[in-house]
Order: structure tokens, then sequence, then C-alpha cells
């Protein structure tokens, strides 16, 4: 046998050899994966630019057809709120489509004994009170909490104000009015709007910074492969 022949084979028998020897579940497929970035990101500008838009911003020096910063940083966050709403459309889909991981973050199954008691392990597990991790392949029941309180219902909450918000510049006979108009029924100041969907940014970047410490943290401790696992796909289980 010629021995670039014979080398190959010895590679590939390598490389199944290490497959054998790690433990790797392929857990989030390629479009939630591109989702999670895009999705990271549309909320980077929303923060950013909702914060500012809610502050306000000095006075501009010149003739105010001169200076559109204002315009701009509405224009992007007016944007990035539709990435935010249409990719959370397409995330509800993936998770009709997708595997059983990819429909953790839209339930948390109080119902059954066995979540109660890993959530409690979870929870001594974080207060360092707990020697070692209970082996979970997705969320653990702690994160999966988080994800569904902090993330899901806040992320509907917020579109579901913003929308309604803007139906305020886009007119009574827009689709966003037509669909969203109704808020205006349970909060009939717009003010009050205004504030709860401030208060609903400040619960999604304090779960953008947990979530960022928590995925470091368990990197580390767990002997997981947590951040890299929503880059390739794969989470990796070391000894």
């Amino acid at each position: 046998m010629p021995r670039a022949v014979t080398t190959r084979i010895g590679n590939d028998a390598a490389r199944r050899d290490r497959s054998v020897e790690r433990d790797v579940v392929y857990l989030y497929e390629e479009p939630l994966r591109l989702w999670h970035w895009v999705n990271a990101a549309a909320i980077l500008v929303l923060g950013i630019t909702g914060y500012v838009i809610g502050t306000g911003i000095p006075s501009m020096p010149g003739e105010a057809n001169d200076n559109f910063l204002f315009g701009y940083l509405r224009f992007a966050h007016f944007f990035a709120g539709y990435v935010l709403a249409i990719g959370f459309l397409l995330r509800i889909y993936l998770a009709l489509v997708g595997n059983s991981h990819a429909r953790q973050i839209f339930y948390v199954p109080i119902w059954r004994r066995c979540f109660w008691s890993a959530l409690w392990h979870a929870v001594r597990w974080y207060a360092f009170l707990a020697a070692e991790p209970k082996k979970h392949v997705g969320h653990n029941p702690l994160a999966q909490l988080a994800m569904f309180f902090m993330f899901t219902l806040t992320t509907t909450f917020m579109i579901v104000t913003g929308f309604a918000l803007y139906a305020q510049g886009s007119g009574n006979d827009s689709w966003q009015d037509e669909l969203f108009g109704w808020v205006f029924a349970i909060w009939p100041n717009s003010q009050d709007v205004h504030t709860w969907h401030r208060l609903g940014m400040w619960v999604i970047v304090c779960f953008a910074l947990l979530h960022i410490y928590a995925a470091v943290w368990e990197d580390i401790m767990s002997r997981r492969s947590i951040i890299s696992s929503i880059i390739s796909g794969e989470r990796e289980f070391r000894d």
C-alpha cells in the first residue's frame, strides 16, 4: 500500500479514536447559533441607543437640519427592534422544528419533581455548597428558569411595548397600531409605557451580564465547554 494512503488511513483512525475518547454532544444547530449572535448584536444596539434616547443628548450647535444625531439613534433603535422581533419569530419556529434543546427557553417543567431537586442542586453549586455539578446536556434548571423569565418573557414584553410606542409615530391606521395599540388600553398614559419599556431594558441588561458571567464560570468550574458550544454547536464534557 502506498505510504500516502497509509498515512491518511492512520490519521483517520487517530481522529476516530479521539472522538471516542471525547464525551461530546451535538447541542446547538447552525440556525440557532446564528440567531444567538444576531440577537446578541441587536440587543447591544437596542440597549445603547435606547439608553441614550431615554436619557437625552446635549443640545447640538448650529441649525437643526445640520444635526441629525438623534434621528440616526432612533433609526438604529427601530432597525435593531425589527431584527429582534423577526429573529424572535424565527426562534419560535426553530423551537418547533429543532431538537429538544432548542425548546428549553420557552418553558419551565415545574410539574416535574426532578426539576426542583436539580434546581436546588444548581443553586447550591453556584453558591459553592455542592462539590460537583450535575451533568446537564443543555441548560441546567436554574439557567432555564432565568432564560424563561428574564429573557423569553421580557423580550416578548419589549417587542409588544416597543411596537406600541412605535405606533404613535406610524399612525392610527398602521399595522403596528392594529396589532399593539391595545397596550394603551392597559396604560393610557404613554409615559407609563415608556417607563415599563425602559425597566424591561434593565432586566435584559442584568440578564446579559449574568448570562456572560455564568457561561464563563461554568466553562471553568464545571468542566463543560459552554462558550465554545455556541460557536461549534458541540458540548464537550471533560474528565
